[in-house]
């Protein structure tokens, strides 16, 4: 039987923060999380909410998520669709739960006249490398990404 799919709201956060976290876990960084469940719960309450949310509910409990948000493709003229990030609970794998969220969230780009759908994946992480490529996701080869935080971010924004 299939995962029942939804859309997160303000009451979820709670759920969706213990998925980040056992996200982090996964790819060892399970101190990285900084986020609190009350800062996601004031996000998705938001007049407009940085982020949007898909949970998967098996037997009632939230047990995946798919957290993503709008970019823009400049040369296609047209928004996109950025998956931050996807998990299904480990237990839960192999049940095609994670491909019912990318399913749903294709839809929602196509629905929204996306151009497309982006995300980045653990150069290590070859069992999720395996599953994108068999839904007919394709790596982008030739680029690099590049991240500001902390106080790389803060001397950039103070530089004259």
């Amino acid at each position: 039987m299939p995962a029942r799919l939804r859309a997160a709201g303000p009451a979820d956060a709670a759920d969706i923060h213990r998925l980040i976290v056992d996200l982090a876990t996964y790819e060892r960084e399970p101190d990285a999380v900084e986020v609190t469940v009350a800062e996601l719960r004031d996000q998705l309450a938001s007049e407009r909410p940085p982020f949007e949310c898909l949970l998967a509910e098996d037997d009632g409990v939230v047990v995946g998520f798919a957290l993503y948000f709008h970019n823009y493709s400049t040369w296609r003229g047209r928004p996109g669709l950025y998956l931050e990030d996807l998990f299904v609970d480990p237990a839960r794998r192999g049940r095609g739960i994670g491909k019912q969220l990318l399913v749903r969230l294709a839809q929602i780009a196509v629905e929204r006249g996306c151009a497309r759908m982006d995300w980045a994946v653990l150069d290590w992480n070859a069992p999720a490398i395996g599953f994108y490529e068999s839904l007919g996701a394709r790596a982008v080869a030739d680029w690099t990404i590049f991240r500001l935080t902390g106080p790389a971010l803060s001397n950039l924004a103070q530089a004259t």
